[in-house]
């Protein structure tokens, strides 16, 4: 039996050892004992009496356990969906091998491209139900949208992860209702489990509903549904799990977690009991996930963190950016998927200009009508500062790259100067990342790498430990050590609430090589 704060707090932090929490009737202070068996911990506890007991705590239990058995994962865990790659076919592999799941990055990538690495995954991970591909929003290009999800549901894709919608599309239903049939109780099967990552309660509202009639009735009539997938789809939720995104990197609305979470979790019970919620945005180091955990979480989604990994599909020199990121190091821009919109994008600020260059572009786009409209000294600034080339030669890479993945696109600039003027500013947008991913050496300066204040809260963390260096940053130890630290926290937390006196380093995990199992290596 142990009454000292130090000793107390290093069996506390023995998570997966159950204790028993026991008072002293003579001074009232309590202390702790391992279980089994008295005799297990420096003899019997005398007249100490039985007040609670903590019982193991692993990993694994921190969230829903249907969430793991759904998705066939150990964890309830997630790694983010980001795109153009950067979330790769290594990455998915990598985490689908260590009982975890990865969402493999779509957004930005040519078709043929998409199609390669799906099928990839498809082939290699064949049998595994954890993992999956993203799904999103393409408000400029929906015809690119459901070209998308028709590939990821010929590829029997196991989940699809929605995210950057501001509301439902053809698209959405197809990957949703296609397939659905019934079992023998009559219950509605999926082809494939749907996830969706939102940011406001009425965005949540409609994936936690049945697809609107109106877009069923247009996939029928389309050919894209048949009249009993329609039918079985006006049953149940679009998704079966919603993320609750926070200040995340990327496509964000920067709100806090601990608001967003509850609100929407008050409207699942309101609308779907059977969804699932889960959390995401700003969970860069243990107690931020045992802090979402807390607020009911079922599952978690990390994603800023993963761009710095090994398995990344960033550049070296883009992850070594990140790297040296602190918390306070990120900016917001305009998006180039919803730029004449006015959607804006979390990004690293730190050692690069992107964000205030792009904002340039975004100011200039709002205030002339046309390319001709912008005064000679503005030209002349993005040509030189920006694009470091001429607005000829920017026409011609961008027409040479929507004649071939939507000619639409160009006969809407030859109608529309605006439109134009949009589609050579979204060529800087959608260039950037690209250089970012490349790490092409010339446009250090110009590189867009999404990210939130995550990534600076995990390197502050991971200061002095073995993932402070890069080439120690694989996907698995980071999904590991954040689980196994949120743990630690949770069972400090509950040993205080139990009227522990648990010092504060039991509120501290630093980072350590793990194994799969949890144990140290």
């Amino acid at each position: 039996m142990r009454f000292e704060p130090g000793e107390i707090t290093a069996l506390v932090r023995e998570i997966r050892s159950p204790l028993r929490v026991l008072q002293a009737p003579s001074t009232g202070r309590k202390g702790v004992q391992r279980i089994p068996g008295p005799e297990s911990d420096g003899g019997g506890h005398g007249d100490a009496r039985l007040v609670g007991v903590l019982p193991a705590l692993y990993p694994e239990w921190l969230g829903s356990r249907q969430f793991c058995r759904t998705h066939h994962v150990r964890f309830p865990y997630l790694v983010g969906e980001m795109s153009t790659g950067i979330a790769t076919t290594k990455m998915v592999q990598t985490l689908a091998s260590a009982g975890l799941m990865g969402l493999f990055g779509a957004g930005g990538l040519r078709e043929q491209v998409l199609r390669g690495s799906v099928e990839q995954l498809a082939l290699t991970l064949r049998g595994r139900g954890n993992w999956g591909v993203n799904l999103i929003h393409s408000p400029n290009e929906p015809a690119s949208e459901v070209r998308t999800a028709r590939l990821l549901v010929e590829l029997n894709v196991p989940v699809v992860s929605m995210s950057a919608y501001l509301d439902l599309t053809p698209a959405v239903v197809l990957c949703m209702a296609r397939g659905l049939c019934t079992d023998g109780t009559g219950r509605v099967r999926r082809a494939r489990r749907v996830l969706a990552k939102v940011s406001r309660p009425e965005t949540a509202e409609r994936f936690m509903s049945p697809p609107p009639a109106p877009l069923l009735r247009q996939l029928v009539a389309d050919g894209e549904l048949c009249a009993e997938e329609a039918a079985l789809a006006a049953r149940i939720p679009i998704a079966q799990d919603i993320t609750v995104e926070a200040d995340s990197g990327g496509h964000t609305d920067n709100r806090s977690l601990a608001v967003m979470l509850p609100a929407i979790r008050t409207l699942r019970d309101r609308v779907a009991g059977s969804v699932r919620v889960g959390a995401a945005g700003g969970l860069g180091t243990p107690a931020a996930v045992a802090a979402a955990f807390a607020l009911g979480a079922d599952y978690v989604l990390t994603g800023s963190v993963n761009q710095a990994a090994i398995e990344s599909g960033m550049s070296e020199v883009g992850r070594h950016m990140l790297v040296q990121a602190d918390i306070t190091d990120t900016a917001m821009a305009p998006s180039a998927d919803m730029f004449e919109m006015g959607v804006r994008v979390q990004v690293l600020r730190r050692g690069t200009m992107f964000a205030g260059r792009s904002a340039l572009l975004h100011e200039l786009y709002q205030t002339y009508e046309s390319l001709e409209d912008i005064p000679a000294h503005r030209r002349t600034q993005i040509e030189k500062q920006i694009f470091a080339a001429p607005l000829e030669t920017v026409w011609a890479q961008t027409s040479r790259f929507w004649a071939d993945r939507d000619p639409d696109q160009l006969a809407l600039a030859d109608r529309n100067a605006k439109h134009r003027m949009a589609l050579v500013f979204r060529w800087y947008l959608g260039m950037s990342s690209r250089w970012a991913i490349a790490g092409d050496p010339d446009r250090r300066a110009d590189y867009q790498i999404w990210c939130g204040p995550a990534m600076g809260a995990f390197n502050r963390w991971a200061e002095g430990s073995f993932l402070a260096a890069p080439e120690n940053r694989g996907v698995v130890q980071i999904a590991l050590n954040l689980l196994e630290g949120a743990a630690v926290i949770t069972r400090a937390h509950q040993g205080r609430v139990c009227g522990l006196p648990v010092a504060a380093r039991g509120f501290h995990f630093a980072p350590r090589r793990l194994s799969e199992t949890g144990a140290a290596r």
